[in-house]
């Protein structure tokens, strides 16, 4: 499972033209699901999700988490982060998981951020065509894939 995190001073996700989630300050994720990825992956991400440091303190340094902020989440299904460019100039998608694989698991994924942030979850629709509007806060963009856990 891999994500993207945005610190976001607000976000949106409109589908056929209705704003169908919308945030202020906290964390846009975008989420990729391979077909081995398990809850032990969500768990994970989910911890390190909630707990990085990267909101800034009274003292304009990263020192607090989502936790900390009380920030809120929208949560994005994105399966062209496991795009594979090896080849040509078309990526190829194999690598990502089916809907029918995904989609439990992308359900799982925001089932436990929300047990977590005590919060509902935002998020957009799987598999829609989805209209992502952002203002990235730094700005702060963060990679994680819970297979390398670097």
């Amino acid at each position: 499972m891999k994500i993207v995190i945005q610190r976001v001073s607000k976000a949106s996700v409109t589908i056929e033209g209705k704003k169908v989630a919308a945030i202020q300050k906290g964390l846009l994720i975008l989420l990729g699901v391979v077909n081995e990825d398990t809850q032990e992956d969500i768990d994970y991400l989910v911890r390190k999700t909630t707990n990085l440091r990267i909101f800034n303190d009274e003292n304009d340094v990263m020192n607090k988490s989502l936790l900390t902020i009380d920030g809120e989440v929208i949560v994005v299904s994105q399966f062209t982060l496991y795009a594979s460019t090896k080849k040509g100039n078309r990526p190829s998608y194999l690598k990502a998981a089916k809907p029918d694989v995904a989609i439990p698991i992308y359900e799982k994924f925001v089932a436990t951020l929300e047990k977590e942030t005590s919060k509902k979850v935002q998020t957009g629709k799987f598999g829609a065509d989805m209209k992502v509007e952002f203002l990235n806060d730094g700005p702060v963009t963060i990679i994680i894939d819970s297979k390398n856990k670097e």
